[in-house]
């Protein structure tokens, strides 16, 4: 093929010049995302056509602490595994000592989590599961299998292992599928039934692909307890606050409305729906990190900016062509999909895409925070976003369109603030020494 062709390629598919782009294994990584977004909306579907309003209620809003405290407390270790494994590559060093530390700082939090879930069991189950409390028991295994997921694709992901990494998202997913259409079709009407697929089918995943994570632990020393906790730390609070954010609006709406079932799972629908497209840069996340951290490590600026700069320009074009159908389609698909009931308009479905699109372009300018070591600027940007987001919430009017519209404010206020941080971080041209040359700003990994 001549240049002349391949230029004209790439003209007609824009999407497609900018996906290949990105770093190597990204579309690895696209096949199991995809069945694990899928996963998704088949449980909630299976769930709401399965079970009554107050039972898929109880489910909706399990699935929302799940996703946002959940992802909240663990997501940051895959994504600080994954930053400091990949760097720990580029220097030749090895990473048992830093997954030693990493994986014993999760099994606090997840202690210090169950102890305080037992504490507080009773008002738990009554102000979000109905008195039910087997649903805190679900959701307190389910935080377990979460924590093993995150922890075990941090280590393949820095190791740049997104053959596994894909294999595990694809086998939690298919699980889940399966699962929830075979109690669907068997009559099953249990809401832990349904909430246990949300700790079967990820541990079963993990033991999968547990042998190529262990292939990829070499022996290495153990960085210092304070780095770790500098970096992890802030990361944590800061990823707790944007997925306060991003879930919100199920937990807001419940507190707000308590006697309205049918709009709490509504809005679950609807949530799930209006973020296909996150689902889609969840294929992205784990490669953009990687390959950040690989550039920062390696001194790249270059590298690293035209990436970053690739990501949002791929992500931008997610948001669109996921908002405009979710924004049309919307209220119809709720209710075809997942026997819904009409409690959301096309005006909700905008705020919500909206919202996914600035929240999407938020994350990726975090790990790009992330990575130059601004953990503590990335928490203040998402404080921001998480007070405009309550102000919102707070204000007069009907529940879901204040909560939809609190949900976009909210992540465009962290986008904004990320934007002009990362400007002010990591200007665009770099400054020089003494000597003319080029001085290096890259900071360096743990």
């Amino acid at each position: 093929m001549t240049e002349r062709s391949s230029a004209a390629t790439a003209k007609r598919s824009p999407l497609a010049a900018l996906l290949n782009s990105l770093p190597p294994g990204t579309t690895l990584v696209i096949g199991g995302t995809v069945v694990l977004g899928a996963a998704s909306y088949i449980h909630l579907m299976a769930a709401g056509h399965s079970l009554g309003t107050d039972d898929m209620a109880a489910v909706s809003v399990l699935w929302t602490i799940l996703m946002s405290v959940g992802l909240g407390l663990f997501f940051p270790v895959e994504q600080e595994l994954t930053r400091i494994v990949a760097a720990h590559r580029v220097d030749g060093r090895g990473t048992a000592g830093v997954v030693r530390r990493i994986g014993l700082i999760t099994a606090v939090v997840l202690a210090a989590l169950a102890a305080a879930m037992a504490a507080a069991a009773r008002p738990l189950a009554d102000t979000f599961f109905d008195g039910r409390l087997d649903m805190v028991a679900a959701l307190g295994l389910a935080f377990i299998a979460m924590a093993a997921g995150n922890v075990t694709r941090g280590i393949l992901a820095g190791a740049g292992r997104f053959g596994p990494y894909g294999l595990q998202l694809g086998i939690d997913g298919g699980l889940r599928i399966g699962l929830a259409v075979a109690l669907g079709l068997g009559g099953v009407r249990s809401p832990l039934a349904f909430a246990l697929i949300l700790t079967v089918a990820p541990l079963i995943a993990v033991a999968a692909t547990l042998r190529p994570v262990l292939r990829d632990v070499t022996a290495g020393t153990a960085p210092g307890w304070k780095p770790l906790a500098a970096g992890l730390g802030p990361l944590v609070v800061s990823t707790l606050l944007s997925q306060v954010v991003v879930n919100a609006a199920v937990v807001s709406t419940k507190l707000l409305a308590p006697a309205d079932a049918a709009l709490t799972a509504g809005l679950l629908n609807a949530i799930v729906l209006a973020r296909v497209p996150l689902f889609v840069f969840g294929s992205l996340q784990a490669s953009l990190l990687s390959g950040l951290s690989t550039a920062a490590a390696a001194g790249d600026r270059p590298g690293f900016t035209r990436l970053l700069v690739r990501t949002c320009l791929v992500v931008s074009a997610l948001g669109v062509m996921g908002g405009v159908p979710a924004t049309i389609l919307g209220p119809w698909l709720i209710r075809v999909l997942f026997g819904a009931q009409d409690v959301l308009s096309r005006a909700d479905f905008f705020w919500l895409s909206a919202g996914t699109l600035s929240y999407m372009l938020a994350m990726v300018l975090g790990q790009a925070l992330m990575v130059l070591h601004r953990h503590r600027v990335q928490l203040l940007c998402w404080a921001i976003g998480t007070a405009v987001l309550i102000g919102t919430t707070l204000l007069p009017g009907q529940v879901a369109t204040t909560v939809c519209l609190a949900y976009t404010l909210g992540s465009l206020a962290a986008v904004l603030s990320m934007a002009v941080s990362v400007r002010l971080t990591f200007p665009r041209e770099p400054g020089a020494d003494g000597n003319g040359a080029h001085r290096p700003t890259l900071v360096d990994s743990v």
